[in-house]
Parts: structure tokens; sequence; C-alpha cells
């Protein structure tokens, strides 16, 4: 593959891999250490993740269990995930925090499908924007010593990568969409 190239499916591998990320802190009714993965902690006044303050593990399908390795850090990570956009109240014993998922309404999953969706086209569009400013840095090199016919196979190339991660999205998505509408 030619070394032009190579910048812009970098660029594109990355777009996946923010997906992935992104698609992985929606829960799809089960419980999911990833939904935490967003949501930071006061740690002596430096905003932390709470895995980095405590042991996260998921003991049932239905439920996360924080156990932070300070007892001061108890009421930090609740207040934290009170407050953040996860729409679950913790429940605090004095030794650990249990976030309990409820079973998704019907309305709710396709709500999240809609997430998902709306999610992967705003990655299509981030490689679609890739392709772009690559077809853009292809047509400046007219004039140099690279070839029309260069150009041309470089701008062909460019539209495989662009069609095989714009495949690639579309798998990831039904992927998730599939995992949310299980019940």
């Amino acid at each position: 593959m030619n070394e032009r190239l190579k910048v812009y499916e970098t660029k594109m591998e990355k777009t996946i891999a923010n997906l992935v990320d992104e698609l992985g802190t929606i829960r799809a009714g089960r419980a999911n250490p990833n939904v935490l993965n967003r949501i930071m902690v006061d740690y002596y006044g430096t905003p932390t993740p709470i895995q980095q303050v405590a042991n996260v593990a998921v003991p049932d399908p239905r439920m996360i269990q924080i156990q932070p390795w300070e007892k001061n850090m108890l009421k930090v990570i609740e207040k934290a995930i009170q407050v953040s956009d996860l729409g679950i109240n913790p429940t605090n014993d004095g030794s650990c925090i249990r976030l309990v998922f409820p079973e998704l309404t019907e309305e709710r999953r396709k709500d999240l499908v809609k997430d998902v969706k709306k999610k992967g086209e705003a990655a299509k569009v981030a490689v679609r924007n890739i392709r772009r400013d690559g077809n853009d840095t292809f047509k400046k090199l007219k004039g140099t010593d690279v070839s029309e016919d260069e150009i041309k196979d470089m701008t062909d190339d460019l539209q495989k990568l662009t069609d095989k991660f714009v495949k690639e999205v579309d798998k990831t998505v039904e992927s998730k969409s599939k995992e949310v509408m299980t019940v």
C-alpha cells in the first residue's frame, strides 16, 4: 500500500476504535463496567476514572459492584454516579457501592438503537471526511513528480479503503443494535 494512503487508513482505524469505545458505554440491559468509563471522581483534587480508585466487579448480569480502595472515596464515587447521565441510583452499604441495572423496556431499547445508529452515522461522516481530505491532498500533487495515473490510482485506493471502513461501521452498528434489542 502506498505510504500516502497509510496515513488515511490509520485515521479511519482510529475512527472505528472511537466508535467501538462509544458504543461500549451504551448499556444493553446487562451490567457492563464500561458504562463507568466517562465518570470521573475527585481524587485529592485530580479528576480520576472510577476504575483507578476502586475495584469494579460484575457479580451478576444486572449488577456492578464498586469497592473503593479508600473508605473516604465511597461518598465521592456515589455522588459522581448520581450526577452522571447513567440514570441509575447507586446503593451504598458502607463498604461498597452497588449499581443494579433494571430491565430495559422495549421503548428504551428502540431509543438506544437510534442512538447507536446516530453514532454509526457520525463515524461514517468522519470516515468520508478523511477520504475528502485525502482526495484534496492528492489533487494538490498535480504538477509535482507524481503522475496523473498515480494520483488516480491513489484516489481509487482511498475510495476502496473508505468503502471497507463504512462496511465495518455498518457491521459494528448492526451487532450493537442486536445486542441492545436482545432481551
